[in-house]
């Protein structure tokens, strides 16, 4: 059984943060890349970079490199998860 580690940022994550944890995160380690409702909290304009946060996540997960869920903590709360996914065919973990 491999230990699973979550990551929580102090503060708001951007795209280059995920893309760091992306380069060296293990399969099975997660990210919790955001906690809110993402499609109300990235439609305002000063959350441009929140946008490109999540779009960034859907990059990964359309390219096989993590899955992204969602945990509900309460009403308009969810936790928004990046898991490492194995890389096909030994693939390193550099991006």
């Amino acid at each position: 059984m491999t230990s699973r580690r979550t990551s929580v940022s102090a503060r708001p994550l951007t795209e280059i943060d995920f893309l760091a944890w992306l380069g060296q995160a293990m399969p099975g380690e997660r990210l919790i890349y955001h906690r809110g409702l993402l499609a109300f909290d990235r439609c305002a304009p000063s959350q441009q970079g929140l946008s490109r946060l999540a779009d960034r996540a859907y990059w990964a997960a359309a390219r096989g490199f993590v899955h992204l869920v969602q945990r509900r903590h309460g009403t308009d709360d969810f936790g928004y998860l990046a898991i490492a996914r194995q890389r096909a065919g030994g693939v390193s973990n550099s991006l």
